[in-house]
């Protein structure tokens, strides 16, 4: 009994000796001068030991979280996370006392200068987030040092320079989010090592060079986001061995000219972009057999022959671009599926009929092509059609010369008298809408893929505009996540001013992390890149301030196009998921002379909307060629063609 009472007692002082255990001394002093440093004296308090049992920052969903390993004596901090908490300042070198985290989450605040070299001392991190905030500085090299990491995000930041090779080290490394993180040059050879890659995100980048061959060693590849950089193709065949691909996202490559040859076995795939590529040749039949496919998008590209019938085989197909190619034959007529939301054909020598179920699709586009529109039951759009090919004059009440549109919004008059016309029709994620009197029409496509607020096309604020008498035509616009396209009708020839009306009205300009958005988009006006890499935010000098911009432009053949063009830059995900692409709140254009400028060439009037040639070191670039043959076709259809816009040469 002795030696049992004994036992009971040195078990006991055990017990107590574990539940009395303390946060290694030097880990709490740093944390102390983190907290403090941060202020969030007042969300932790370390009047208490840091790893106590039931610490109330201990718990999974805690915000800010500190968690402990306790299993030896002292107890050390191995998760720290501070979350959009809009903490400020620079990263303070005491973290790095923290030599155990496992887990450092600083994502979505507002800390900016360097990120120090002595971060490579974390050995033992697995999970790294410092996305979403104002970090300057290179990329350190001392993150190679890092290979345990399973999971790295510095998106959405300031930095400069090129990609550290020393990243090739991190043979763990599962998730790599480096996103509008400002990064350049081109992507290491190094990084042929990172065999566990499942996901890449990359895109909004000033990444140089080609795409890299080794990519198609990275079998266990999931998700890839390469879009708006400044990479060029071919997409590697090799891309082919591919097969766990789930999302797919590249676009806006340069360089030479890409095939489909690459889609092989990749029947995971739900999410397929490859807008804006280049691609040339026809497409696959064996594409009908990715019967996971739930959205694709091969739009902007030099995609001949028909529409493959297999497509019919896409049993789980949302969202289908296949706009502004060269795609020609007639539309198949089973396309339109009852899962099918949207179709764009848009901008293609398509011939055919639109199918009986297009009534029951909630979105088709098919402008610029000669699809028999009669399926569609609202007649505006069937004669906005045929005024676009040619086929009929575009009827309006007279010979215009001006339009004003409220984009996104009703009908308003300004301070100056202009009458801008209502805009605020619903449009879908590929829709054509004409205005009642047939003066304009707006055209749409695209789709917001990830929007937790769903898909919508317009945009809406309650707060005062600024810098402004007319408030009011700024708190609604038109955004679109791809293309979005206004056209003048029936105008007299001659000279145009457009002004185009902007303001920023959902990214804002706090302090706050909330405010690091950056929206950037190209215009075009009658086919010539006029802005590029426009930012409203920057231009204005902040958010919910309006802004105008004027242009001259010659309408030769009674038809103006102004096109709004998102290539791929900018943030994706501030505020939240899924805030990029064009916005625009009015446009008025009237006519201030009846001579049409110098630039014109009377051969060409009815030919060509807009045309701009650039010879840049023995290249020509044809930038947004809207393209009217007149001449007919053995069937009697108009040709219309759109080509990708390009990326000048530099």
């Amino acid at each position: 009994m002795e030696f049992l009472g004994f036992t009971l007692l040195v078990l006991g002082l055990l017990r107590l000796v574990s539940a009395q255990q303390a946060t290694d001394p030097n880990e709490v002093a740093a944390l102390k001068t983190i907290i403090n440093y941060w202020n969030l004296g007042s969300k932790i308090n370390l009047t208490m030991d840091p790893c106590s049992q039931n610490a109330p920052w201990g718990a999974d969903d805690s915000n800010p979280r500190v968690a402990c390993d306790c299993t030896s004596n002292p107890c050390h901090i191995t998760h720290l996370k501070i979350y959009a908490l809009d903490i400020k300042g620079e990263i303070p070198k005491e973290l790095f006392e923290l030599k155990e985290l496992m887990d450092l989450n600083l994502g979505q605040n507002v800390l900016n200068g360097s990120i120090p070299a002595e971060i490579g001392q974390l050995s033992k991190i697995q999970y790294l987030s410092l996305g979403i905030n104002n970090i300057t500085g290179a990329v350190p090299s001392e993150l190679g040092n890092l290979t345990q990491l399973i999971s790295l995000s510095f998106s959405s930041n300031n930095f400069i320079g090129p990609l550290p090779k020393e990243l090739g080290n991190l043979t763990s490394l599962q998730q790599l989010y480096i996103d509008s993180s400002g990064v350049s040059g081109p992507i290491p050879e190094e990084f042929a090592n990172l065999k566990s890659l499942q996901i890449l995100w990359a895109s909004d980048n000033l990444l140089t060079g080609k795409l890299p061959e080794y990519f198609g060693t990275f079998t266990e590849f999931k998700v890839m986001r390469l879009e708006g950089t400044s990479l060029e193709g071919p997409i590697p065949s090799s891309f082919s061995g591919l097969t766990k691909l789930e999302d797919l996202r590249i676009g806006d490559l340069g360089g030479e000219s890409s095939s489909l040859d690459f889609l092989d076995n990749q029947t995971s795939l739900s999410t397929l972009s490859l807008r804006n590529c280049r691609l040339s040749g026809q497409i696959p039949d064996r594409l009908g057999q990715f019967t996971e496919l739930k959205y694709l998008d091969l739009s902007f590209n030099e995609l001949t022959g028909r529409i493959p019938t297999s497509f019919l085989g896409l049993s789980s197909l949302q969202f289908l671009y296949l706009g502004n190619n060269n795609l020609s034959g007639e539309l198949p007529a089973d396309i339109i599926t009852p899962e099918l939301i949207a179709l764009d054909v848009s901008f293609n020598p398509l011939s055919g009929n639109l199918p009986a179920q297009s009534g029951t699709t909630k979105a088709i586009n098919v402008v610029g092509t000669s699809i028999n529109t009669n399926g569609l039951q609202d007649n505006k759009v069937v004669g906005m059609l045929d005024c676009l090919q040619g086929q009929t004059k575009c009827k309006s009440k007279g010979s215009s010369t001006s339009f004003s549109i409220k984009c996104g919004g009703t009908a308003q008059k300004s301070a100056s008298g202009i009458e801008f016309d209502d805009d605020s029709e619903t449009l879908g994620a590929a829709a054509l809408y004409t205005s009642t009197d047939n003066q304009w029409a707006v055209s749409s496509t695209g789709n917001f893929i990830s929007n937790p607020n769903g898909n919508r096309y317009i945009a809406t604020t309650d707060s005062q505009i600024t810098g402004t008498l007319d408030s009011e035509l700024y708190k609604t616009s038109r955004i679109s996540p791809s293309s979005l396209r206004y056209y003048g009708l029936g105008l007299k020839n001659g000279k145009y001013s457009v002004e185009l009306h902007f303001a920023e009205i959902e990214m804002d300009d706090s302090s706050s992390w909330r405010g690091l958005g950056r929206r950037l988009f190209d215009v075009y006006v009658q086919g010539v890149k006029v802005l590029e890499d426009f930012n409203i935010q920057k231009e204005a000098g902040g958010s919910k301030k309006a802004l105008v911009r004027t242009f001259e432009a010659n309408v030769t053949n009674t038809i103006m196009e102004v096109h709004f063009f998102w290539a791929g830059k900018g943030t994706c995900c501030i505020p939240y998921q899924s805030t990029y692409g064009p916005l625009v709140s009015a446009i008025h254009a009237s006519q201030v002379s009846e001579d049409v400028g110098a630039s014109s060439n009377s051969k060409h009037v009815g030919q060509v909307v807009g045309i701009v040639i650039g010879v840049t070191a023995g290249a020509v670039i044809l930038s947004s060629v809207f393209y009217l043959w007149w001449k007919k076709d053995p069937q009697g259809h108009m040709r219309i063609l759109r080509d990708s816009p390009k990326k000048p040469l530099k």
